[in-house]
């Protein structure tokens, strides 16, 4: 029997079974906020995976993932670092994040966490959306040394239903836009969030959008406000759209593997950007190169991790599990 088609039943069969009881703790340090996940909390890990989210969400929206992707590639012993990126989640509450709100920051800050937690470095990185251009960003900026002292690439980097390269509103449905203008245009604090729901449900967005962004509320005594600093957050989706990692994918730097994942149902790929990705991806490649694959997770849209987490995790865990 192959290793992928072990690999393979076991996914399912962690899919299927109860979550186990894993391991997550939260901290608040001078740079950014994060989780830790491990299957075993008991035994120290052997290597980790940092996991980013998209705009305007949090580390806690990719819990229940880290824990199946953690789970199934044990007995190795991985560590899931989730990170809140600058402006979202626990470190929007943290000072130290100046401006400009960019990817390049936002990937710095990556390099930051390490540095300062005196880790190793990481030996996967996955990032969702514009989490997703992050994790381009800092493998482009490792690869070109700009955190000196700090000498590495990860080996795999995995890009979740994210284009590489530029993105206007042409080449969109402008949702996000709609979206970052709604919510500009209301007061700070919230009546609650079923009337966020609501509102958002009468000015015609969908009940799956609506509902996730009132899940990205938290509560401060008596009110309820925003878990992200919008302004800031409004400044990395315009950088996300300014940034082109296609050279990156042409080049990737010898040792790592960039692999694309694109949602079969997602509006956000047009026909010109998968033929290049198909062509970068089957392109050989020798040994003083890096390689690109491209993968189509199925029956899922932009919510990969909530449309298709069992797909999502037969695609990811046995090209991680052959790290070890």
């Amino acid at each position: 029997m192959s290793r992928r088609t072990v690999l393979t039943r076991l996914v399912h069969r962690v899919m299927a079974a109860p979550a186990p009881a894993l391991h997550h703790c939260t901290r608040r340090i001078q740079t950014l906020a994060f989780e830790e996940i491990k299957a075993s909390p008991e035994k120290p890990h052997q290597y980790t995976a940092m996991i980013l989210h998209g705009l305007l969400g949090s580390a806690r929206n990719w819990r229940s993932f880290s824990r199946s992707l953690a789970a199934s590639l044990s007995p190795a012993q991985w560590r899931m670092v989730l990170v809140d990126l600058r402006n979202h989640g626990k470190s929007a509450e943290l000072d130290g994040f100046l401006p400009p709100h960019n990817l390049e920051n936002a990937a710095k800050d990556l390099a930051n966490l390490v540095r300062s937690q005196g880790w190793d470095w990481p030996d996967v990185v996955v990032g969702h959306s514009m989490g997703g251009k992050v994790a381009l960003q800092f493998a482009q900026s490792c690869a070109n040394g700009d955190y000196g002292d700090i000498d590495g690439l990860p080996r795999q980097l995995w890009v979740l239903d994210s284009v590489p390269g530029q993105v206007s509103r042409d080449n969109s449905d402008g949702e996000v836009e709609k979206v970052l203008q709604t919510l500009r245009s209301l007061p700070s604090t919230l009546p609650s969030r079923k009337w966020l729901v609501d509102h958002m449900l009468q000015l015609g967005f969908s009940n799956s959008l609506s509902q996730w962004i009132g899940s990205n509320l938290k509560t401060s005594g008596k009110e309820v406000t925003w878990a992200f600093n919008l302004e800031g957050a409004a400044q990395m989706f315009h950088s996300y759209g300014e940034m082109d990692y296609w050279p990156l994918l042409e080049n990737t730097p010898k040792g790592m593997e960039i692999a694309i994942v694109r949602a079969e149902k997602s509006d956000r790929w047009n026909a010109d950007v998968i033929k290049q990705l198909n062509n970068i991806s089957s392109k050989r490649v020798d040994e003083t190169e890096g390689k690109v694959s491209f993968h189509v997770l199925p029956n899922a849209g932009h919510w990969v991790h909530v449309d298709n987490a069992k797909g999502l995790l037969e695609i990811i865990a046995p090209k991680v599990a052959s790290l070890v």
